[in-house]
């Protein structure tokens, strides 16, 4: 008997269930579809933007080495028309400064600098690339600004633990050099040549011009 009940309860158990059930998908049960509905299309909506990124990034990618292609091939205007068509975010700031140095590569100094300087302090643009930006001007620069001028514009890089500092010390002493500043440009090579973080080429270049410095100081 007592197996019987426990299965009569069961059943009715069951039945309980099932039309608790029935009356919350009456209930509720537009909602519940409407709400996985939404689901699954946000779901495919995400999906399709993701497809949608990816095939702007490699058109960009295609539009910006073609346009470095050409400006490698001493086709400037063909590469800066190429640069110029690349819209995306991140291939859009590399074009930018791609666009800079072709006009640098023209000759087209002022132009250059102002496109760099544009760049760097354009407000979103990747703050290591404006740093390259803001170098790559000191660099145009270093032939016809003085000294002081430059340490205005790249001071902050005078620092050991700066990022650019190698790069930034060498626009000083280039600078210096040209206005016979001879122990200012000295001590900034010094300090290049005697850097573990600067590259060996960088290294030969600064002690190249230690020697010639050293007779303007014996010189003086």
């Amino acid at each position: 008997m007592s197996e019987n009940n426990d299965a009569l309860f069961r059943e009715v158990d069951d039945e309980v269930r099932q039309e608790e059930y029935k009356k919350l998908w009456d209930r509720y049960g537009r909602h519940i579809s409407i709400a996985a509905a939404l689901f699954i299309a946000a779901v495919a909506g995400w999906q399709g933007w993701q497809y949608y990124e990816l095939k702007q990034a490699e058109q960009a990618s295609v539009l910006y080495f073609d346009a470095v292609a050409k400006a490698a091939a001493d086709k400037p205007d063909d590469a800066l028309a190429g640069l110029a068509a690349v819209s995306h975010p991140g291939y859009g700031q590399l074009a930018k400064l791609q666009e800079a140095a072709v006009l640098a590569k023209k000759g087209e100094v002022e132009k250059a600098v102002a496109a760099f300087d544009a760049f760097a302090d354009a407000p979103g643009n990747d703050p290591a690339l404006a740093d390259l930006a803001r170098i790559r001007a000191g660099y145009l620069l270093a032939d016809t600004q003085s000294p002081d001028q430059l340490l205005s514009r790249l001071g902050r890089y005078d620092k050991d633990d700066a990022l650019w500092h190698v790069q930034a010390r060498e626009i000083f002493a280039i600078s210096a050099w040209r206005v016979k500043d001879y122990a200012m440009a000295n001590r900034y090579f010094a300090a290049i040549a005697a850097d573990p973080a600067a590259t060996q080429s960088t290294k030969q270049r600064a002690s190249l011009m230690l020697q010639l410095i050293a007779p303007n100081l014996a010189a003086k």
